[in-house]
Order: structure tokens, then C-alpha cells, then sequence
């Protein structure tokens, strides 16, 4: 790890990234160029002190996971993601798994701000979220490992089935699984997908069941509904955009057309996440 270049590069990113970038406002004091040290530590979900050590060159050595955050709070292109990875004494990922979202996607992901939207991995991991889309499914930007990866949740966890209709629940489980499937066979081999789709089939019955039918399916445009606690039944239409390397999806939700969904989504948007700090 060199601790000096990286604590360098880190600072010069910041410095030349500017507030409007990312979505934040100007604000009327900036006593220094770019951002501030406590909003690239919101941004990338960690404590401004852990990022402040890192830019002073006396942090410890990040994990994959910190680095991926910072690559994509500080809006890295792939090369400088791969650069700042070898800085920090780390392998960069492989390109078949790969989980950076560049300055492009999260640019358009940004200007969406009346309609949810994310960006997910090939495995289902959320990699990152608009407000809009944290106000309907909820924050991820704090869990970590498996807690990101929605397949794991709906059979592994469980814990996202009471957001939606139980009896959608059949249709969206094959959903995963078919996703899953089609990922595995282009990285076969791949530790990650091997890892993910073992523990899985240990874990669920109904995925091991699933699995075996070996039904495969690319993600098109399909219906969603779901159960938010504040304002009741969504309908919604999710649309996938895929990124250049299908290793990526800008995944878009909007409302489906003689559904009342269009106003209760204007309503989370005046309401906030004043009262969604809590989840079932």
C-alpha cells in the first residue's frame, strides 16, 4: 500500500470534483475547491473520520469494498478505479464480475429525480440507488456483502418478501433464479457466481427446487408491484438498461398507466425519509 500517492490522489479528486457533479448544491461557503472531506464520507457511506486518515496517509489499508465505494463516490472512470485498487495494495476486480458504476450511468442516475432508479450487478447486488428509489425500497448504501445482493435476500434472508404481494412471490422468485442462471453460464467458473449460487442452494429449498428446472431468462421489461409503508400498493414498470460490458444494469421504474402510483410517488418525494428511518 502507498499510502502517500493514495492519500494524494484521493485529495486531488476531491478537489476537481465539483458539488453539482454528484448532486449537491453549491452552498454559499466553500472555503476550498471541489468537495469536502465529510461529503465524499456520506457519499461513499463511511465516517468522515476514516476518510480524513486516509487523506492524511496514516489510515489503514481499505478493503475491496471501501475502495469500490470511494470509486464511486469520487466518480472514477475504470481506469482510475483499477489505479486507485493498486494504490491501495489491492487487485483490481475482474472484468467479468465487475461492480464499478462510471461517471456516466451515475450521472443520468442522478438526473432522475422524480423516478426510482439503481444500478445493480449481474448477481443482483445494488451498487447504488437515487433518492427516489432509497424512498421506495429502501437505504442500501450502509449494508454490506450479501445484504446488498437481492437474490440472497429474497432466499437466503427472506427479508425483503413482506414488500411485496405474497402472490407475486412465485413469479419473482423464478425471476431471480432465471437472472442467476443466465450470469452463471456466461462467468462459468467465476469464484463469486460459484460462491453466491452454492451457498444459495444450501441455504433455500425453494432455490435448490428452482435451480434444478434450469430456466434461464435475460431481464426485459416486466411489472413490479410493491408494498411501501407509507403510502400503500405501487404499480410500477421496470425497465433495464444495460451497461457496454451486461455486467451492469441501470435498472428505471415507472408508474404503470390507470394506477394511482404516479401521486403516491409524488408524495414520497414531499415527504422524504422523515418517516422511513424505520424498516419492518
Amino acid at each position: 500500500m502507498n499510502r502517500d500517492e493514495l492519500a494524494d490522489f484521493l485529495r486531488r479528486r476531491r478537489e476537481s470534483l465539483q458539488p453539482a457533479a454528484v448532486g449537491l448544491p453549491e452552498g454559499l461557503r466553500r472555503r476550498t475547491p471541489g468537495l469536502r472531506r465529510d461529503e465524499v464520507a456520506m457519499l461513499a457511506g463511511m465516517s468522515t473520520d476514516y476518510y480524513t486518515r486516509l487523506e492524511q496517509a496514516r489510515g489503514p489499508r481499505p478493503s475491496t469494498q471501501v475502495l469500490g465505494a470511494l470509486a464511486r463516490a469520487l466518480r472514477f472512470t475504470d481506469s482510475e478505479r483499477d489505479h486507485l485498487y493498486y494504490l491501495a495494495g489491492q487487485q483490481p476486480p475482474a472484468r467479468g464480475g465487475d461492480t464499478h458504476v462510471g461517471p456516466g450511468i451515475l450521472h443520468v442516475l442522478a438526473k432522475l429525480d422524480d423516478t426510482p432508479a439503481c444500478v445493480i450487478s449481474d448477481l443482483g447486488e445494488v451498487l447504488v440507488q437515487n433518492r427516489m428509489h432509497t424512498l421506495v425500497s429502501g437505504d442500501f448504501s450502509q449494508r454490506r456483502g450479501l445484504d446488498r445482493c437481492i437474490p440472497w435476500l429474497w432466499f437466503g434472508a427472506t427479508t425483503e418478501r413482506h414488500r411485496f404481494p405474497p402472490e407475486d412471490h412465485a413469479v419473482m422468485g423464478r425471476h431471480h433464479v432465471a437472472g442467476l442462471r443466465a450470469t452463471a453460464a456466461r462467468r462459468a467458473g467465476d469464484a463469486d457466481v460459484t460462491d453466491l449460487v452454492a451457498r444459495l442452494r444450501a441455504t433455500s429449498p425453494e432455490f435448490e427446487e428452482l435451480w434444478h428446472e434450469h430456466e434461464v431468462r435475460a431481464h426485459p421489461g416486466h411489472d413490479k408491484r410493491m408494498i411501501h409503508p407509507e403510502v400503500g400498493l405501487l404499480e410500477l414498470i421496470c425497465e433495464p438498461l444495460l451497461t457496454p460490458s451486461a455486467t451492469r444494469q441501470l435498472l428505471v421504474y415507472y408508474p404503470k398507466s390507470g394506477t394511482d402510483t404516479q401521486e403516491k410517488l409524488e408524495l414520497l418525494r414531499v415527504i422524504g425519509t422523515q418517516n422511513l428511518t424505520h424498516h419492518p
